[in-house]
């Protein structure tokens, strides 16, 4: 039987990733055909990936056939999941929406913030593009969508497009479980955490392992420093003991953006002018990893590549593929159309949250209502995503302006108008829909 899998963004250095959990997971989840997909300013990483995946799949010994193109309608016949980690003008689109901000005193982070309002403003075009593409070739295919900011991209593709089997994914609930289960010492598969909230703003409401209740201990050890779930790309700055004793639930790593802004400010501006923005560090980072996966010795993912901040990417990813397969019925953390699962946000709002994995799809598990700490704010963050959605539909210059505004980490007027014209004219090699915007700001 035909198992097909699609990966646009083929090319990209989490890749291999991504492939060694296909190989690990090929008794239950026996995929046929992997086919890695990118665009031509792609190709020479895309075959330099393929050619390491290749000898990952050899030495494995699996039946797996691969094969790689830049012609993505090709590629997507027949494909049973397609799999998006895409980066819309790449690493220097990246190193822009980092400098930019902090040349005004904004933190300038890729996902969170003014680099996040224009990662995903570039983003969904060229995402509703593609979901168009696999609604008339391969329309029973789930995607399976990793491309940042995962929640964002992945309302606008529910709420513009006309494929909707679309989930999207971020390793970071699998982080702060995986951080639980080392310092309880203890099968992360025993370790359950209730989520609530959204991508990126996601809290750990309550902590079971093996069914007991054990999130008191948790948050102790939290305060302790005796656990960090913080991915490879966030520095951990710890937590004041007020801080989690009223919150009384998990923070996860990028909240340090919105509860500890100026220290984390002041790290990143002290970071960039010892080593430039996160996006250099990570060309760096890249140029190292690409030049081992030349090596015709190397057969395996190379430990480097959690330098990246993608760890156990391939685990959510895959995890998530192999239960939709298989109508587990287990529960994962999954971005998706709440449905009432959190009575304080749209029915058609994406969230992150608990879901029992069938094979039509997450059904996500309700909750209720957000506890009063945290209900105005995640409120206010999903306000926020909506308009980002919809300036980029639009390419509407004062729905660009009023995202910006409304963004946590901007909250001044001035800036967010500064920012936002900086970033229009930087990006908009990648920002077709606002050409009639940029006319109306030289016009003003």
């Amino acid at each position: 039987m035909k198992l097909k899998v699609v990966i646009i963004g083929g090319g990209s250095s989490y890749t291999p990733e991504i492939v060694e959990g296909f190989i690990q997971r090929h008794r239950t989840f026996p995929v046929t055909d992997l086919v890695l997909v990118d665009i031509p300013a792609g190709q020479e990483k895309l075959e330099i990936v393929a050619a390491l995946a290749q000898r990952m799949i050899h030495k494995a010994g699996v039946p797996i056939r691969l094969s790689w193109t830049l012609d993505r309608r090709e590629a997507l016949l027949d494909a049973d999941f397609v799999s998006t980690q895409i980066r819309v003008g790449g690493l220097a689109a990246r190193e822009k929406d980092e400098r930019i901000p902090l040349s005004h005193g904004v933190i300038g982070q890729e996902t969170n913030g003014p680099g996040g309002v224009f990662k995903a403003l570039r983003t969904i075009p060229v995402l509703l593009d593609i979901c168009a593409d696999i609604q008339d070739v391969c329309p029973n295919a789930w995607l399976i969508n990793f491309t940042n900011p995962a929640g964002i991209v992945t309302e606008a593709l529910l709420k513009h497009s006309k494929h909707k089997r679309v989930i999207g994914v971020c390793n970071i609930p699998f982080n702060m479980r995986t951080g639980v289960a080392e310092i309880l010492s203890c099968d992360a598969r025993d370790v359950e955490i209730e989520f609530i909230g959204l991508n990126h703003f996601v809290f750990g409401k309550r902590v079971f392992v093996r069914g007991e209740d054990r999130t008191k201990e948790v948050l102790n050890k939290l305060l302790a420093k005796e656990m960090d779930y913080s991915p490879a790309n966030i520095v951990s700055l710890g937590w004041t003991k007020e801080f989690i004793e009223s919150l009384e639930m998990l923070p996860n790593p990028y909240h340090q953006y919105y509860f500890q802004r100026d220290e984390v400010l002041e790290k990143d501006i002290r970071a960039f002018r010892e080593n430039g923005t996160r996006a250099e560090v990570v060309q760096k980072v890249e140029k190292e990893l690409f030049h081992k996966y030349k090596a015709v010795e190397l057969q395996e993912k190379p430990k480097e590549l959690e330098q990246r901040g993608g760890a156990y990417y391939s685990d959510a990813a895959c995890n998530l593929m192999n239960s939709i397969y298989n109508n587990t019925g287990d529960v994962q953390t999954v971005n998706v159309q709440n449905n009432g699962a959190i009575a304080d946000l749209p029915a058609d709002a994406v969230v992150e949250v608990n879901a029992i994995i069938t094979k039509h799809g997450p059904k996500p598990i309700a909750v209720g209502r957000l506890p009063l700490s945290v209900r105005g704010m995640i409120q206010n963050m999903k306000a926020f995503e909506e308009l980002v959605i919809e300036a980029a539909v639009t390419g509407d210059y004062l729905k660009a302006y009023k995202a910006m505004v409304m963004n946590p980490l901007v909250t001044s007027d001035k800036k967010a108008k500064l920012m936002l014209d900086e970033l229009l004219e930087a990006h908009k090699e990648y920002l077709p829909q606002f050409q009639h915007s940029r006319a109306y700001v030289q016009n003003r």
